[in-house]
This record gives C-alpha cells, sequence and structure tokens, in this order.
C-alpha cells in the first residue's frame, strides 16, 4: 500500500510555513494520542503517520528532498531519518520539543532539569468581594497555608549551608532528569534519586530533612483593579509553594468571586437596576430617583403611560471597564405594580374609572386591541 502524502496527512499546502506545519501537527498529535485515546489501534497508527510526516516536513534539508524525490528520498536509508545523519522522530527539537511543550499545558508540567524540576506547586485560593469593591478596585488580605523555604539553610537542604554538602547526582549526571524507551515512546521523569534537582545531600538540614522548605501561614495583600468580573483570576507570581531545595517558587491564583447585590445586577459592563412603579406613577408620569452603583443618585423622568418592562437608559452610569478609565451604562427596568390590600373608597374609585375607560376611551390600547383579536378568532370559528 503507498504511502500517504506527508502534506495531506498534515492537511496542509505544500507552500505551508513553519508555523502553520507545527500548528497542523500539535492539533493531530493532541486529537489522536494514545493516552487520550486508549486501546484504539487507528488513532495510534494516524498518531503515527502524523509524527513521521512532521519529523521530515519540520527539516529544511528533508523536506526539501521529500519534496523533489517524495518518499522516495527515504528508501533504503531506515526510514525519514535515513541519508540525513539518521535519528528518530524523537531526535533534538522534534517530537520530544513539542510534546514536551503540549503536555505542559496538560498536567502543569514544565521542562529542563535541576532547579526547575523542583519547582513549587502552584497554589489556588478564593477572595469574595462586594459589587461595589469590583466597581471601585479594592486590596484583600487573604491568607495561604504553604511551603516557605527554609531559613536555617537559605533553602539548599544542607546542613549549616554549606555548598560541600552537596554532590552531583550520580544517577543523572546533574541533570534531574532520566529518560527510559518504552515501546513508540521515549519517557523522561524527574530523577528518582535525587528527585529532580540533580544533587544529592549529604548532611541534611535539622530543620527541613533536606527538603530546602518548611511549611508557614502567610498572609498577602492582593490588589483587585476596577472592573474586575466574577471568575477573574489573579497571577501572583512565585507567591505559591517554595522550590524543593532552592528551586523557584509557584504561583499563586486568587479567583475573584463577587457577590450579588440587593440591587444591581451586571451584564459586562452595563448595570441594570429594577425599579416598581405604583400604577398611578406610571399612569401619570413623575419623575423617581434611583441609585448609582458609585453611591450617587439619578434623577428619571417617567413619561404618562409608561408600561412594565419599559427600561430607560443612563450613559456612563454603568461599571468600570478593566484597565479603562470607561464606564458602561445604567438601565432602569421599569415594573408597574398592581394596588394590594386597597380600601373601599379606593375600590369605588378604580371601579368609577374602569366605568369610565370602557365609555369614553381607549386607555388600555394594548388589552383591547387582544380581545378584539379574540373575537375575530372565535367568529371565524362560528362560535
Amino acid at each position: 500500500m503507498a504511502k500517504k502524502d506527508y502534506y495531506e496527512t498534515l492537511g496542509v499546502a505544500r507552500g505551508a510555513s513553519d508555523d502553520e506545519l507545527k500548528k497542523a501537527y500539535r492539533k493531530l498529535a493532541m486529537k489522536h494520542h494514545p493516552d487520550r485515546n486508549p486501546g484504539d489501534k487507528a488513532a495510534e497508527a494516524s498518531f503515527k503517520e502524523c509524527s513521521e510526516a512532521y519529523d521530515v516536513l519540520k527539516d529544511p534539508e528533508k523536506r526539501a528532498a521529500y519534496d523533489r524525490y517524495g518518499h522516495a528520498a527515504f528508501e533504503g536509508g531506515g526510514g525519514p531519518g535515513g541519508g540525513f545523519g539518521g535519528g528518530s522522530p524523537f531526535g533534538a527539537g522534534g517530537f520530544e520539543d513539542i510534546f514536551a511543550e503540549m503536555f505542559g499545558q496538560f498536567g502543569g508540567g514544565r521542562r529542563g532539569g535541576g532547579a526547575a524540576a523542583g519547582r513549587g506547586a502552584d497554589l489556588r485560593q478564593q477572595a469574595e468581594i462586594s459589587l461595589e469593591e469590583a466597581f471601585a478596585g479594592t486590596r484583600q488580605t487573604v491568607r495561604v497555608q504553604s511551603s516557605i523555604q527554609c531559613e536555617a539553610c537559605d533553602g539548599t537542604g544542607a546542613e549549616g549551608k554549606a555548598a560541600s554538602a552537596q554532590s552531583t547526582c550520580t544517577t543523572c549526571g546533574g541533570a534531574g532528569k532520566v529518560r527510559a524507551q518504552q515501546g513508540f515512546f521515549l519517557i523522561e521523569r524527574a530523577c528518582p534519586t535525587c528527585g529532580g534537582t540533580g544533587r544529592v545531600i549529604k548532611n541534611p538540614c535539622k530543620i527541613c530533612q533536606g527538603a530546602g522548605r518548611v511549611q508557614r501561614e502567610r498572609t498577602l495583600n492582593v490588589t483587585i483593579p476596577p472592573g474586575v468580573e466574577d471568575g477573574t483570576r489573579i497571577r501572583l507570581s512565585g507567591e505559591g509553594e517554595a522550590g524543593l531545595r532552592g528551586a523557584p517558587a509557584g504561583d499563586l491564583y486568587v479567583d475573584i468571586a463577587v457577590k450579588p447585590h440587593q440591587l444591581f445586577q451586571r451584564d459586562g459592563a452595563n448595570i441594570f437596576v429594577r425599579v416598581p412603579l405604583r400604577m398611578t406613577q406610571a399612569a401619570l408620569g413623575g419623575a423617581v430617583e434611583v441609585p448609582t452603583i458609585d453611591g450617587g443618585r439619578s434623577r428619571v423622568t417617567i413619561p404618562a403611560g409608561t408600561q412594565t418592562g419599559d427600561q430607560f437608559r443612563l450613559r456612563s452610569k454603568g461599571f468600570s471597564v478593566l484597565r479603562s478609565t470607561a464606564r458602561g451604562d445604567m438601565y432602569v427596568q421599569v415594573a408597574v405594580e398592581t394596588p394590594q390590600n386597597m380600601t373601599s373608597r379606593q375600590r369605588e374609585l378604580l371601579e368609577q374609572f374602569e366605568s369610565e375607560g370602557g365609555q369614553h376611551g381607549h386607555s388600555s390600547p394594548e388589552s383591547e386591541g387582544f380581545f378584539a383579536k379574540v373575537k375575530e378568532f372565535w367568529d371565524g370559528l362560528g362560535r
């Protein structure tokens, strides 16, 4: 069976740029990766095909040969590596590089050995604020229980802060990572001997037991800018768990939770407030004073005959826009309230109003129009 064209395998044109090749390969590799398709032989075969295609097309020399001779350029050389210095899809800068990047997204992993391998874990914390605080911005204090650098050994993990108390790990040669071939895959793991640091402690610190970090509770101030939305995540670089034996610390992510407000509802940069009106207010018109999110007041003119659902726009009275001096708009939504618990006199007046309305005019045109259509509908059915 003839081999499929490499460009067709990746779904790109022959003139595709390096960036287009990489994007196409990443998409296909993530889709067909065996870890995502356990036991699926077809996916595994597709994964192998796209990896082989990318290994050839990413290399300018191999790509030029393929463009000229096709698959024949590699015949007799043991595959795409033949005739071009050997190697495999796992060669430097190829499969290994792109998958280190891809799977760093899935598992939070990071490339590199030594200090990077012992990097501290990221932490998450939640800060609950009011809608007014989200509008104006605020500062929140959060308490974090995490590991910090051991002061006794300055994070080295060695007794007495002595550099001579540490030696290069003989298992990984100081790289902090080891590799092992498992079938089609080349697996890279943190060195089990040194824990990924590349160093072995001869005399561990008695305070931290050689870890270079200890558990403590810390208090941090978080600046929350104006305009943040519910669910916004703020990153505090280096404020996560301390790294192992002097490795970089992780990050602290603070998730913002905005509490519901008793008056306002937010939609992006706009604010909505529901204002109930007495029936007489809506019928006769007038003016009402409404609050604004910044603590001020705005006067809204209500025209006679206002209906439930009508809304009035107040420009630039809405929410702050993140990283901007602009503000959204505020919308006053009207709800006409039907009278309840009326006195006998009020009831008498309403009955008089209803009687006169039916004789002398069209005070409720929508209602009258609706029931006129209902009558026509029934008349058409002969009822």
